[in-house]
């Protein structure tokens, strides 16, 4: 990018372990700056193993925010990431003129990109309706549900988060319209020039560093963490993969080889969706993962 010119901010992106914490250190080092994250999970202190959370050399290499800045025990959600991420770039384009976001949350990264659609508010009576239908029917038959009101949300959405689907299937019946449609309003002004990147790598390859990735966690004592967040099972955040397939295991409903094979499999799965997810996005300049210097000549090339 040429100096001297608008604030900018470098999004990172892609799925699952395609290496987007080493590419953004890289980058930031190469910038002199310092990175967002944009990694919903790695928000949480006590889930340190199943996220991937960056190694501590990694952390000294550049300066991370939204990393480990909440309890499991909080309440959270992206419109409070918009607004809080939002104050945070205000101050550090103060010091800086380029910072990067990184992570493979989709809705946080368009939170930021785009910004939050103004949505209904809750129904306390029909989302009390929707649980009980949910626990009825179970969540397989409840994302069928909303693949019935809005097909296009359905191949994207993470099928195993019931939180997602319950406020997806709330809007289309409190409105009468898809809540891919109403998430669709115009986008939200920023003070700020944005640049999307995306790493990608041929997809056997892919499957196989998430393969590896969670034999290193289980080795790294997964399970113990897992244990230790027992009492916090019900809370939304652990109610993704690497976490929901061990207290499966825990309450002795598989094996601990079928939870470990149960991980990597929800991961290759996630990692598509991720990727369905960001393809949509036609601002993102797709990049071979680890190739940081095409993406600095790239970067170089902009205006």
């Amino acid at each position: 990018m040429k100096q001297g010119s608008d604030k900018c901010l470098i999004v990172i992106t892609g799925p699952t372990a395609v290496g987007k914490t080493i590419f953004s250190i890289k980058l930031a080092q190469h910038f002199n700056t310092e990175i967002l994250s944009a990694d919903s999970r790695q928000f949480y202190r006590e889930m340190r193993i199943g996220t991937a959370y960056p190694e501590p050399e990694e952390l000294a290499a550049v300066k991370h925010h939204f990393l480990g800045n909440l309890s499991i025990a909080e309440d959270y959600n992206v419109a409070r990431y918009e607004t809080e991420a939002m104050a945070l770039l205000d101050e550090l384009f103060k010091k800086h003129q380029v910072l990067i976001l990184s992570g493979g949350s989709g809705l946080y990264i368009d939170a930021i990109s785009r910004g939050i659609d103004d949505l209904p508010d809750h129904d306390p009576t029909l989302r009390e309706e929707l649980k009980a239908e949910l626990d009825e029917i179970g969540l397989e038959a409840f994302g069928e549900k909303l693949k019935a009101l809005d097909p296009e949300y359905f191949e994207v959405v993470d099928l195993n988060n019931p939180n997602r689907l319950l406020r997806a299937i709330e809007v289309c019946i409190q409105t009468g319209k898809t809540y891919t449609s109403l998430r669709r309003n115009t986008k939200k002004e920023r003070p700020f020039r944005i640049i999307k990147i995306g790493l990608n790598m041929e997809r056997d390859l892919l499957f196989k560093r998430i393969e590896e990735r969670v034999d290193r966690m289980m080795k790294n004592a997964l399970l113990e963490e897992v244990k230790s967040l027992l009492p916090y099972r019900d809370h939304n955040a652990l109610n993704t993969v690497g976490y929901k397939e061990l207290f499966r295991y825990l309450d002795e409903e598989v094996s601990l080889e079928q939870a470990v094979e149960n991980i990597k499999t929800n991961s290759r799965r996630y990692a598509k969706r991720q990727l369905t997810w960001f393809k949509r996005d036609t601002d993102i300049h797709w990049f071979e993962a680890g190739d940081v210097e095409s993406v600095l000549k790239f970067l170089e090339s902009m205006d």
